[in-house]
């Protein structure tokens, strides 16, 4: 398993977002067991640490090739978080015959919210990314212990 990591986006510290070292193995895990479809769920935590990942049910009719995030899912991590649990902070999902960088899909079906994405290539490298207003801009990481 290796990380991606690239420059920092505008406003990222300088040890870029917080990931645990269980999330890094949940994301690898889930791609793996879901080959040869697209997985995908949720990056949850705090202040730009991703402290769990969710994983959700890929509901798109061509999961092969894309994802889409069951909304039950997604409904019930905002809840949640309203509630005080972790806050939503973004996405991931897989590229099985594919690099961990986002395709031309990803590009063109995103948010520009802000949001992280991680995507995890065919080869188990997890790139990391801002869903920024100008396009996807990548993100360094570093390992945290929560």
């Amino acid at each position: 398993m290796g990380i991606v990591t690239g420059e920092l986006a505008v406003g990222e510290t300088e040890l870029g977002i917080g990931v645990t070292a269980n999330v890094l193995h949940d994301l690898t895990t889930h791609a793996a067991a879901a080959a040869p479809q697209e997985c995908c769920g949720l990056l949850l935590g705090q202040d730009g640490s991703i402290t769990r990942a969710l994983p959700a049910p890929n509901v798109h009719p061509t999961p092969a090739t894309r994802f889409e995030i069951d909304p039950a899912v997604l409904i019930a991590a905002h809840r949640a978080a309203r509630a005080g649990g972790p806050q939503v902070l973004g996405c991931y999902h897989s590229h099985p015959a594919g690099p961990a960088a986002p395709s031309a899909t990803d590009q063109a079906q995103a948010a520009r919210d802000g949001g992280i994405w991680a995507i995890i290539g065919d080869d188990g490298t997890i790139g990391w990314w801002r869903d920024a207003e100008e396009g996807f801009t990548p993100l360094s990481t570093c390992v945290i212990a929560r």
